[in-house]
């Protein structure tokens, strides 16, 4: 992000008091990026997150953020995995997808997955500011060059209506299954019985449309922006 810009346009935020979480695994990025935050919202708490565990425990330390801005890769998540959890467990928190992948048809699936906008990681510091401003306003941002006027595909929009409606658990659940764990150690790891474990992945596996775990992590790597490896940590 470039060290100097005129924040006039960011004169209706600027006295904003917001609670705004940084998640992204990169310390040199999340400082840069705290520090922009901090020029156009100087008032705004703003809350560190270096991995997906800390940023759902920042999620629920004391009051809800007023946006979260949200890498897609980062240790615990990978691929669309955090934003769909993040969106399901905690619906009324924009979250804006920060990332250095510009293509249209991920930030397509961004929005399709509830993001409330898209910034690329090499966006400027004031229009950094027009988009915070646009999704504190309640609105959307995505970058302007960007042409999301073109019909989305059919079968990735009801897929990811499917994923969508999974519950918090089962995105966690599905998440654990990308990784290659078994339900035994998904039990052990969400401290519930393998019984429940079981019950989840019924239930994820109807919503998804597929007859098998191993379908349903594949289906999980065709919406994600990077792919789900079974055995791989995310």
């Amino acid at each position: 992000m470039p060290a100097t810009t005129s924040l006039k346009s960011h004169s209706v935020i600027e006295q904003t008091t917001s609670r705004i979480v940084i998640a992204d695994d990169h310390p040199l990025f999340r400082g840069a990026l705290r520090q922009a935050i901090a020029r156009i919202l100087p008032q705004a708490e703003i809350v560190e997150a270096g991995d997906f565990a800390a940023t759902t425990a920042a999620m629920t330390a004391g009051e809800d953020p007023d946006v979260v801005l949200l890498d897609l890769s980062m240790p615990g998540a990978q691929g669309f995995s955090g934003l769909l959890y993040l969106r399901a467990q905690h619906p009324g928190v924009p979250v804006v997808v920060v990332s250095g992948a510009g293509d249209p048809g991920v930030i397509r699936k961004c929005m399709e997955f509830g993001a409330s906008g898209f910034v690329p990681k090499s966006l400027s510091v004031d229009a950094m500011g027009e988009a915070l401003a646009a999704v504190l306003a309640g609105g959307t941002w995505t970058p302007p060059d960007v042409d999301m006027s073109s019909a989305p595909d059919r079968e990735a929009a009801d897929l990811a209506r499917r994923l969508t409606s999974l519950t918090p658990q089962q995105v966690r659940v599905l998440m654990m299954l990308s990784e290659g764990l078994l339900n035994k150690q998904i039990a052990y790891e969400l401290n519930v019985s393998e019984a429940t474990i079981k019950a989840h992945v019924s239930a994820i596996l109807q919503k998804l449309g597929v007859e098998s775990r191993t379908q349903a992590v594949i289906v999980a790597a065709r919406m994600a922006a990077a792919p789900w490896t079974a055995g791989t940590p995310a």
